[in-house]
């Protein structure tokens, strides 16, 4: 995992108990995982549009933004990023179509 990550996702398990006054992470975990949820949706939106547009600075920008909020969500519900990339690994070298069709039976 690349250390950008590892201390990314460091800072945001020990921001999850910080004071929602002081901390982005500690209000999006005070307003619970819904909240959450609804903001990295908005990222995932913002993303997109980024995308589209073809700004390549916004869409880095939005990027950012995004992963950042996957990985509050993933520490709210205690998934660790090492989880998520072995899966990533798991499914190295499989045809993505044959592996969603493995999801769906």
């Amino acid at each position: 995992m690349s250390e950008t990550l590892t201390r990314l996702e460091a800072t945001i398990a020990q921001r999850l108990t910080a004071s929602p006054e002081t901390s982005y992470v500690a209000k999006l975990h005070a307003k619970g995982l819904a909240k959450i949820a609804q903001k990295l949706g908005e990222e995932a939106t913002e993303t997109v549009i980024a995308a589209l547009a073809g700004d390549e600075k916004e869409l880095v920008g939005e990027a950012a933004d995004l992963l950042f909020h996957l990985m509050v969500l993933l520490a709210e519900k205690g998934v660790a990023l090492e989880q998520v990339l072995a899966e990533l690994d798991r499914r190295e070298g499989l045809s993505g179509l044959a592996e969603k069709a493995a999801r769906t039976e």
